[in-house]
């Protein structure tokens, strides 16, 4: 196997450490082509669907690929905006302040990216590029707060085989879930605690996440666990009831059982129970996207509305709030730990010409006698 190394890599660059934030992807236009190459690598990957892969490529090929690309991007062009994809835009952002609450501490010795687990920028050329930089520790920081093998395990598994193919490997840490930081915690309630102060207090907080198959949660998958702690600690931190709120799954896919309740129909029955006033929060969604504006801020409206319901909102995921970078920023510093950073740029300077000076006498040892 020939492993990928670099013709002009330049042995007297600054060491530095790097911050990967990523997050699942977003099609680069909102229309059939584009959506067609990006399901097809989403759905390609076996943590998202674990069916025998021979099955699944016929399905795959032969239905899916067929027809949902062009109802996909139907959906895409409601929430595409001049910016592009909402998921892009606000993972970008995020990637931008966290680099710049990180200086403040760090300087230029911690450089940020993002990159996305599908589509572009993609993983590879993002890590290909922070390695070409300087880049001798890595933090790999997926925007996923309860952990589930489809997303954070699958992110995992990018790295690894990227990894794999690579000659040389920089010290690695990985964030794999933060479903229960404080930080965390304390951002999402002072989304809601905000979003009350301008529109008031619902008769019922739904919390909704992405819903993953049933049969991950019996062989042992933590998320279900996990989105029940985040919203638990979320209505504790907002001095909620039992009956205040709700924990429901969204974005089912196929016809085997998912977790549940379902958010479609809890919405949907609701209104014959007496909840006729209700706002969603998604805690599980880092930044606001195809799921969130679309799926619960249009669609889910609408079940609601036609089952009798009366005053619906939805209540912004965290996206670039200070209160959500603040969070971010001291999750990364807990990983930094242990991890050393010379500030003394001259003597850092220095260890680097000494390096290249090495490798000028290897490569050149008549020069060096």
């Amino acid at each position: 196997m020939k492993y990928r190394g670099y013709s002009d890599f330049s042995h007297g660059q600054t060491d530095r450490i790097g911050v990967l934030v990523t997050n699942l992807g977003t099609p680069d236009a909102p229309d059939t082509p584009s959506l067609r190459r990006y399901l097809k690598e989403f759905l390609a990957d076996p943590r998202v669907v674990e069916v025998p892969r021979a099955l699944w490529w016929l399905i795959l090929n032969g239905v899916i690929l067929r027809i949902r690309p062009k109802r996909s991007a139907a959906a895409y062009k409601t929430v595409w905006t001049e910016q592009g994809s909402p998921l892009l835009f606000h993972t970008q952002e995020q990637a931008k302040q966290l680099q710049k609450s990180l200086a403040e501490e760090y300087g230029d010795d911690v450089v940020v990216r993002f990159a996305m687990r599908y589509g572009s920028p993609a993983m590879s050329d993002v890590i290909d590029e922070m390695l070409q930089s300087g880049v001798r520790k890595l933090v790999l920081f997926p925007l996923y707060p309860q952990y589930s093998g489809a997303t954070s395990g699958s992110t995992f598994d990018a790295l690894a085989q990227e990894f794999m193919q690579r000659r040389w490997l920089p010290d690695f840490r990985f964030i794999s879930h933060y479903h229960d930081d404080a930080g965390y915690i304390d951002a999402c309630a002072q989304q809601i605690e905000s979003f009350w102060q301008q529109h008031g207090r619902p008769q019922k907080l739904i919390f909704s996440y992405h819903g993953v198959p049933k049969k991950y949660l019996t062989q042992g998958d933590p998320y279900h666990c996990e989105c029940h702690k985040t919203s638990r600690l979320i209505a504790e931190r907002l001095d909620l009831g039992k009956d205040d709120y709700l924990t429901t799954f969204q974005s089912r896919f196929g016809r085997e059982e998912w977790l549940q309740p379902y958010t479609d129909e809890t919405l949907k029955a609701l209104p014959d129970a007496g909840v006729k006033n209700v706002q969603v929060f998604c805690p599980g969604f880092s930044a606001d996207c195809l799921e969130t504006i679309e799926e619960i801020g249009e669609e889910n409206r609408e079940y609601f509305a036609e089952a009798g319901g009366e005053h619906y909102a939805y209540i912004p995921a965290l996206n670039s709030t200070v209160e959500h970078i603040n969070a971010l920023t001291a999750i990364v510093k807990r990983e930094l730990k242990g991890w050393s950073l010379d500030h003394d740029e001259t003597a850092r300077q220095r260890r680097a010409a000494a390096r290249q000076q090495h490798y000028g006498e290897l490569n050149n040892p008549d020069e060096s006698t």
